[in-house]
């Protein structure tokens, strides 16, 4: 396949709608990605050998017109020394080289043409590969997102599955027997030492009170 025939392909396809109809758009985006890529090496590479034949096309025109020249001093020259025979042979040279010159330049802005056409093609091709790599960057990123939405969902359903709940239940009742046997073990031990002492000015408050109670009674026995 030409490189112009593959140029025009790519530039012509419609890159949405071939990665809506893709299996794997991401594969097929990688792939064309690799095919611009390809075809951007060649098309600069004959480009840059175009250019070289229009510099080359150049440095023989500007050859060319300095022979003309000369042969055209030489039939001025020839005339002054009344050789006429010798003139008409340098006027020859001379048309013969401007007949070159005009091939030549023919040729030249031919090549001329070509460049340009290569430099508007590789300037169209650039900016439709950075779109597919726009596009594939979106990809990658929507793909990466919808990886760990999945992974996520997939983690919320576990969380939800009898098994997990059966665990959750299992390792409460574990907590609840624990604590159950804490409270048994306090139960027939001794009140501690802070338990006596608050007991002890608990009665002491109760006894005053007591006592305070009894003074009045105690003082109406006394005045019968």
């Amino acid at each position: 396949m030409g490189i112009f025939t593959r140029f025009r392909d790519i530039v012509s396809s419609n890159l949405n709608a071939m990665l809506e109809r893709a299996e794997d758009p991401e594969k097929l985006l990688k792939l064309m990605i690799r095919e611009m890529e390809d075809t951007l090496v060649e098309l600069k590479a004959s480009c840059a050998g175009v250019m070289a034949d229009v510099k080359k096309t150049q440095r023989r025109l500007d050859e060319l017109a300095f022979r003309k020249s000369a042969w055209e001093e030489k039939a001025g020259l020839a005339v002054r020394r009344g050789r006429d025979d010798l003139a008409r042979e340098a006027l020859l040279q001379k048309r013969m080289h401007s007949e070159r010159q005009k091939e030549l330049r023919q040729n030249r802005d031919n090549l001329s043409l070509l460049v340009d056409q290569y430099q508007d093609d590789i300037r169209e091709l650039e900016d439709r590969l950075k779109s597919a790599r726009d596009k594939q960057r979106l990809l990658i990123q929507r793909h990466v997102h919808a990886r760990n939405k999945m992974d996520a969902q997939h983690e919320i359903r576990r969380a939800d599955s009898a098994e997990v709940m059966v665990k959750f239940e299992e390792f409460e009742k574990r907590i609840d027997r624990m604590e159950s046997e804490a409270d048994l073990i306090n139960i027939g031990r001794p009140n501690s030492l802070k338990e006596e002492l608050d007991k002890l000015t608990v009665d002491e408050e109760i006894e005053a009170e007591l006592q305070a109670l009894k003074r009045p009674a105690d003082g109406e026995n006394q005045r019968v």
